[in-house]
């Protein structure tokens, strides 16, 4: 078993659970706004569609060696959308139906060789044919809950909290607003994960979740914990022995001041993945890739 077949079940499922949202929704229920800023609902179904024909075209560029773009160009893509946002809803949900199927057509007739195949969206950088299959899904979740009817980010299965968590915090590097992020296990706070060296920006701490939540630019960082930057003490100093994660080492941020933006999200990929489809991903046992995070 390879990611792709992980990550084939994991779409079909979220494109289930999008379908049935989709089709609980009217005519004047695509005409209402939805969570992303100046769009509709009918704007997020008709880019979702679209964006499925996108990665059809990217998995046809990795079978032939012809170079496919994803879209013919960013304003061809807006022109798209915009045209689409305004369709009654049984045709939003036909069309949305009928491109899923389209892109699970095409994963399926990949030949294993494809996979290992170069290929990049509109912006850099570019990666193998494998994680075509990984975009398409962070779609699919991340715009499902964009609609703002009924499903959100707190509904997110666990595999894609950890998923995206993990390739968020690999292609952040400077980019990223904190200077360190330590994901807590809910309920009990246990430290899962940390990430040191990340920038000059303050200390984050939260769920994973609720840290990806927040990285992905859906929520205004509610319920996170904002720190002062860890500064390692003098050996010689009274707090020498001062714990990370003691309440003392990480005060509240100041409410007015508010969290620190969350940069451009996402990125297509991280750089550097393996070509080889590896057979779980993340790579399971693997930190080898992950030289700014640290395991409690």
């Amino acid at each position: 078993m390879s990611v792709i077949d992980e990550i084939e079940r994991e779409l079909a499922e979220a494109t289930g659970r999008l379908l049935a949202t989709a089709a609980r929704l009217t005519d004047e229920d695509l005409r209402a706004p939805s969570l992303l800023p100046g769009w509709t609902r009918g704007h997020v179904l008709t880019h979702v569609a679209r964006n499925a024909d996108s990665y059809v075209n990217l998995l046809s560029w990795a079978c032939t060696g012809v170079r496919t773009p994803q879209y013919a160009s960013a304003r061809a893509r807006e022109a798209d959308i915009e045209a689409g946002a305004a369709r009654p809803a049984a045709e939003q949900l036909a069309d949305l139906r009928d491109s899923a199927g389209r892109f699970a057509a095409a994963v399926r007739r990949m030949p294993a060789a494809a996979w290992t195949a170069l290929v990049s969206g509109m912006n850099p950088p570019d990666h193998p044919a494998w994680y075509v299959p990984i975009r398409r899904l962070r779609e699919v979740e991340v715009h499902h809950a964009d609609l703002g009817a009924g499903y959100g980010w707190a509904d997110w299965p666990e595999t894609y909290v950890r998923r995206e968590l993990h390739d968020t915090m690999l292609w952040l590097g400077s980019e990223s607003p904190a200077g360190e992020v330590v994901a807590r296990e809910p309920g009990t706070g246990e430290v899962v994960r940390t990430w040191t060296g990340l920038g000059d920006g303050p200390v984050v701490e939260g769920t994973p979740r609720e840290l990806l939540a927040w990285l992905a630019g859906r929520t205004d960082g509610a319920g996170l914990r904002f720190g002062a930057p860890q500064v390692p003490p003098r050996l010689d100093a009274p707090d020498a022995r001062l714990r990370r994660d003691t309440p003392d080492a990480h005060p509240q941020r100041d409410a007015a001041g508010g969290p620190p933006s969350p940069p451009p999200w996402p990125k297509p990929s991280p750089a550097g993945l393996p070509a080889e489809p590896p057979s779980s991903w993340p790579p399971a046992g693997n930190q080898s890739r992950e030289p700014r995070e640290e395991r409690s």
